[in-house]
């Protein structure tokens, strides 16, 4: 099911390992407050500092726990083609439902680079691709062009776009129909990113309001704007507070909060500031989650 509420999740540590008892027991949390779906091993659960070890372990654990009553959506990417195609083979081998796939950060390739990495990755596997876009973190802008060229291989089912730009929707319905799935990876933009024709959203902030977040979605994708607009502006505040350093940086202190894990993070990820920690307080404290 490619539509609705994905949590990108985070992952928890403690004394330096992850914490497989707290993990299992947020995703059982999530499942049991209406999400859709789970991406482990995004951005939001700090891929870059997990080892290759440590990556297989969550998507398993990830699968494991919630069999089969949610999608789930493994990261899979790296800014190596041949990493990104042995972490999507494995999520595959381990139950994936679907693979979530960044642009390569870093290298900055061209879009004849971007098409052949993603063709590589669709080519040696089986798993339905989600095409994360996210120019913010990988330095690189997947064109709606390159898009196009990707909708003519099969196993390319959609699109996760963290740009915040609600043309880019309306721009690739233009150019390939209803052939992609597409998903905000903006929580701010993700009433006005249904409403131009995606299907959901990537979703930090359901970390911390699953529930809520997924009122969004659902009313939303039945057509009901206006009450997915009202439920969203109860979130407007935390959503500003969880982006106000680097992501995953506030929402793990949020999630510390609701004591669903400890804050830990792994360097060169450090602990937020006092000054955003009173600031997600305060939002949390609005919404009565604290």
């Amino acid at each position: 099911m490619l539509k609705g509420l994905y949590t990108a999740l985070i992952t928890p540590f403690k004394n330096g390992k992850i914490d497989e008892a707290a993990f299992e027991s947020f995703v059982n949390w999530q499942i049991e407050q209406g999400v859709h779906g789970l991406v482990p091993c995004g951005t939001t659960g700090e891929s870059p500092t997990l080892s290759a070890d440590e990556h297989k372990q969550v998507v398993e654990l990830c699968v494991k726990t919630a069999a089969g009553r949610v999608a789930v959506m493994a990261g899979t990417g790296s800014n190596s083609t041949a990493e990104a195609i042995y972490f999507t083979q494995h999520a595959q081998k381990a139950g994936s439902d679907s693979a979530l796939v960044i642009a390569p950060y870093y290298n900055k390739p061209t879009q004849e680079g971007l098409f052949l990495h993603f063709k590589a990755i669709h080519d040696a596997t089986d798993i339905p691709i989600i095409v994360y876009n996210v120019p913010a973190r990988s330095v690189v802008n997947i064109t709606d062009e390159t898009f196009k060229r990707l909708a003519d291989l099969p196993r390319i089912a959609g699109i996760k776009d963290a740009t915040g730009d609600l043309a880019r929707p309306s721009n690739l319905r233009y150019l390939v129909g209803d052939r992609l799935k597409l998903f905000s990876g903006e929580d701010m933009t993700a009433v006005g990113f249904n409403a131009q024709g995606g299907q959901g959203c990537i979703s930090v902030a359901s970390n911390i309001t699953p529930q809520l977040c997924a009122e969004i979605q659902n009313k939303s994708l039945s057509g009901d704007y206006a009450g997915a607009l009202q439920t969203h502006e109860k979130l407007v505040g935390l959503i500003q507070a969880l982006f106000a350093e680097t992501n995953p940086i506030p929402v793990k202190y949020a999630a510390h909060l609701l004591g669903k894990c400890t804050q830990d993070l792994r360097l060169p990820l450090s602990l937020a500031s006092e000054s955003v920690q009173l600031r997600i307080k305060a939002e949390m404290q609005k919404l009565g989650l604290i």
